[in-house]
């Protein structure tokens, strides 16, 4: 029986853990649910030990499935931006994690908006309440307490793969990866070392932050889980990255959608790219001290515009019903939902947008509701690839894809006939997962560079493009448009 790494991957609506050979294939996997609390319009959180638990849930699992000794080592992947604080003594949490998708940091990105081409120019991340230090910022400002906690050096701030470390090593390792410390917004680029200008602004105490180290590198040792005492954390990376990861191509030019709550598209580049006002600057991962770097756009709402509207329609299983009901149509009737309730990310980076529900008749019905906003999905993606290969100046020639919602056939292949090139779809349904085990490996010495990754066999399924939807895209453009004025009058 060979040995295993056990790969966590904790995400927004539940935590999963892969048992993955050393051979490179997944051999199990365990899941977890997980809630999320919105405390009031545009907040969202969650508790970290409520995460905690649901990581000690699938770790049993995986070892009742397999046996300890097998075991080698830890790997995590996580939600990103996601804002954790806790108290350096004892791991209790300060507060309730502050989910990406909560808006609370509008007032702090409103404070620094004389200086957000320089956040831009150094950290390649726009100033949004996406990125963790308006998160981490709102909360210290509203919290003197924790202030003064904060500058007396007792408060921790991290990202989920940070606390997920710290618990896991009984507070022995403060330490987070490039990946999720590139989302922060405090993270210099050029330097790859915490930015102490923005940490200023943003009005974030040096003293909280966490060590930086590479994505796939070592972590400390497990002391919190008798079992897998002294057993090695061995990478940790944000989950889109680690899709990239696990799709097994590592040249400049390919190109990837991670399907979820929100969605992500990133592709490689050789080097650090010249700002982009539409885009994100990011790590891909880093390895042996170097850092591979990629653009990135970042969709706020796609498998949960789909949950929305199941919701607004009242139906019992909000997004399996409403993707059954998609399918009893064969198109939306000219039907544009744009799914801008907490404003547009990538490429249009406009938080003062609203949603819009646009070209509805009297023939209209929930199907076709439903359908626009599968259909809006793909829509999103294609303004992101397009934007993606005007900034990188080259043909993206595929797309591969991962996530839940690509287990849609008939989504998959409405974004190949909206993009016109192939998608391939990754048959592994915890691609995150697997990127961060192989990454892991790495770590291990299981596998010595990602061209011995790139070998690792690989499954998928391509839909090629077929009629060209070009005219159903000009009316999703002029929707995203009315989405955006609607933002402008409000």
């Amino acid at each position: 029986m060979s040995d295993l790494i056990l790969a966590i991957d904790q995400g927004t609506t539940n935590t999963k853990a892969l048992l993955v050979g050393n051979d490179g294939q997944p051999v199990f996997r365990a899941s977890a649910p997980l809630t999320l609390v919105t405390p009031q319009p545009g907040m969202v959180e969650q508790d970290p030990e409520a995460l905690w638990q649901s990581v000690l849930a699938v770790i049993r699992e995986c070892i009742a499935h397999s046996g300890a000794d097998r075991i080698k080592g830890i790997a995590i992947s996580n939600q990103r931006e996601t804002a954790v604080a806790w108290y350096r003594a004892d791991a209790r949490p300060a507060a309730n994690a502050i989910s990406w998708q909560c808006r609370r940091g509008e007032a702090i990105c409103g404070q620094l908006a004389s200086h957000r081409d320089i956040i831009r120019e150094r950290t390649g991340l726009p100033l949004d309440p996406l990125v963790s230090a308006s998160k981490w910022g709102w909360l210290l400002q509203q919290n003197p307490a924790l202030r003064s906690q904060a500058e007396q050096g007792d408060l921790c701030l991290g990202n989920v793969d940070a606390w997920l470390i710290y618990k896991l090593t009984d507070g022995a390792t403060y330490v987070t990866d490039h990946t999720n410390a590139s989302r922060t917004a405090l993270l210099n680029l050029q330097t790859l070392q915490w930015d102490g200008e923005l940490l200023d602004l943003f009005g974030i105490p040096h003293t909280t932050m966490p060590q930086l180290a590479c994505s796939s590198s070592l972590f400390g040792t497990v002391s919190a889980i008798p079992e897998l005492v002294d057993i090695p954390i061995i990478s940790a990376i944000g989950d889109s990255h680690a899709a990239m990861v696990g799709h097994g191509s590592y040249t400049p030019g390919t190109i990837k959608a991670t399907y979820g709550t929100g969605s992500s598209l990133m592709t490689l580049t050789p080097g650090l790219p010249a700002p982009t006002r539409s885009l994100a600057r990011t790590i891909a991962w880093s390895h042996n001290g170097t850092a591979h770097f990629a653009l990135e756009g970042n969709i706020t709402m796609t498998g949960s515009a789909v949950q929305w509207v199941g919701e607004f329609l009242g139906l019992a299983d909000p997004t399996r019903d409403a993707v059954a009901l998609a399918e009893r149509v064969s198109n939306a009737a000219s039907v544009y939902f744009v799914p801008a309730m907490v404003g547009l990310g990538a490429p249009h980076w406009d938080s003062a947008a609203r949603g819009t529900l646009t070209g509805l008749s009297h023939t209209s019905r929930r199907e076709h509701m439903a359908r626009a906003a599968v259909d809006a999905i793909a829509y999103q993606v294609a303004d992101v690839f397009h934007a993606m290969r005007d900034a990188a100046g080259v043909e993206l020639p595929t797309l591969h894809t991962d996530g839940g919602a690509t287990r849609n056939g008939a989504l998959m292949q409405f974004q190949a006939d909206l993009l016109q090139v192939p998608v391939h779809r990754s048959s592994c349904e915890d691609l995150s997962a697997l990127g961060a085990a192989w990454l892991g490996g790495l770590t291990l010495g299981w596998w010595h560079s990602v061209a011995d990754l790139a070998s690792l066999p690989q499954e998928s399924v391509t839909f090629l493009p077929g009629t060209s939807l070009a005219s159903h895209y000009d009316g999703w453009k002029l929707a995203v448009q009315q989405a955006r004025l609607k933002g402008e009058l409000a």
